[in-house]
C-alpha cells in the first residue's frame, strides 16, 4: 500500500503544478510614454529643471526606458535640444509628436503630413529615435477621408501609430495647479500627490477593463503622459505604486510589438486610444469606453474637495 500511494504522489505532482500554473494571473505590463517635449516653464519648474528632475525620477522608479513624443517646434533653442538629448542619453528613446501640434480636423492631410515631414527632419540627428508618429490630441479621424489618406501617407514613410492604450488629463491637473497660484493660492503637495496617483492609477485600471472585456486579455498597455511638472515630480512614485498592484513596467519596444500594434480599428472612435477603438469596433458603448476623469469639471471639484489649495 505504501508504495501504491507513492506512486500515486509522483502522478498527482505534474497535475498539480499545471493547477498552479493555470491559476496564477495573467501579466500587467505597461510602458511609459511622454508627450509634448520640450515643454516650456511650468507653474512648479522650469523647462531645464523639469527635464533633469524627470530623468532623476523615471531612474529612480526603476524606469529604464521611456519614450519622449517630441513636437520639434516646442524647441526654441539650444537649451530645449539639450533637454531632448538629455533624455536620450539617458537610455530613452524619441519619436515624432508633430512639428506644430496641429489638428487634424483643422487642416489637410497634406499639410499635416507635411508638418510630420518638419518633425523628422529635426529628429533625424537626435539619437535613440524610433519610427513613430503619435497625433496631436490623439485627432486621428476626423472623417474617413482624412483618417485613411494621413493612413496612408505614414505607411509610406515607414512610420507606425504610437498609439495610446491609457489616455490621462493630467495636463488638467497642471492647469489647476497654475490657475490656484495665479490667484495667490498655497499648493498642498501631499495632497496633489495622491490626487494625481489617484487618477493616473484610475485610468490605467479602467482602460486595462476595457481591453480584457472588449478583447479578451490584457495587452502591453501604452500610457499616456505629458512631459510636465507632476511628471517630474511623480513619476517614480507612480512605478513603484504600479508594481504594487502586480504591474510591470516594460519599455515602449516591447509595448509596441504587443499584437494590437497590428490592427488598424475602422471607426472615428479613435480619440480615446486604441483599446477604446478596438472596443468600439466590437459594438462596446461608447459612453463606457473612457475613464470618468477625463472631464475637467470633474477633476476641478476633486482639486477642490480634497483641499489641495488654499
Amino acid at each position: 500500500m505504501a508504495l501504491i500511494r507513492l506512486l500515486l504522489v509522483f502522478l498527482l505532482l505534474p497535475l498539480a503544478a499545471c493547477s498552479t500554473v493555470a491559476a496564477e494571473p495573467p501579466e500587467k505590463r505597461i510602458a511609459f510614454t511622454f508627450d509634448d517635449a520640450p515643454l516650456a516653464d511650468g507653474p512648479l519648474f522650469d523647462g531645464p529643471e523639469r527635464t533633469r528632475r524627470l530623468i532623476e525620477a523615471l531612474k529612480a522608479g526603476g524606469v529604464n526606458q521611456a519614450a519622449i513624443f517630441v513636437t520639434t517646434g516646442n524647441i526654441k533653442d539650444a537649451a530645449g535640444e539639450a533637454r531632448i538629448r538629455a533624455y536620450a542619453k539617458a537610455g530613452h528613446v524619441l519619436a515624432n509628436h508633430s512639428h506644430s501640434h496641429r489638428w487634424l480636423r483643422e487642416v489637410t492631410p497634406e499639410a499635416y503630413l507635411a508638418d510630420i515631414d518638419t518633425a523628422e527632419r529635426h529628429l533625424a540627428p537626435l539619437p535613440n529615435v524610433r519610427p513613430w508618429f503619435r497625433y496631436p490630441y490623439l485627432n486621428e479621424a476626423p472623417d474617413r477621408a482624412k483618417r485613411d489618406a494621413v493612413r496612408v501617407g505614414l505607411e509610406q514613410r515607414r512610420l507606425k501609430n504610437g498609439y495610446v492604450t491609457v489616455d490621462v488629463w493630467d495636463w488638467a491637473i497642471v492647469n489647476l495647479v497654475a490657475d490656484a497660484q495665479k490667484n495667490g493660492r498655497k499648493i498642498d503637495m501631499d495632497k496633489l500627490r495622491l490626487m494625481y496617483l489617484d487618477v493616473v492609477l484610475g485610468a490605467i485600471e479602467t482602460y486595462d477593463r476595457i481591453a480584457v472585456d472588449a478583447l479578451g486579455r490584457s495587452p502591453a498597455h501604452t500610457l499616456l503622459l505629458h512631459e510636465n511638472d507632476l511628471a517630474a515630480l511623480y513619476a517614480d512614485d507612480l512605478a513603484m505604486e504600479l508594481r504594487k498592484r502586480g504591474w510591470k513596467i516594460v519599455s515602449p519596444d516591447e509595448a509596441f510589438a504587443d499584437p494590437i500594434a497590428r490592427e488598424t480599428p475602422d471607426t472615428l472612435y479613435l480619440g480615446r486610444g486604441r483599446v477604446s477603438a478596438l472596443a468600439a469596433v466590437k459594438g462596446k458603448d461608447p459612453d463606457t469606453l473612457f475613464d470618468r476623469h477625463q472631464d475637467e469639471k470633474v477633476l476641478k471639484q476633486m482639486f477642490e474637495e480634497r483641499g489641495i489649495s488654499r
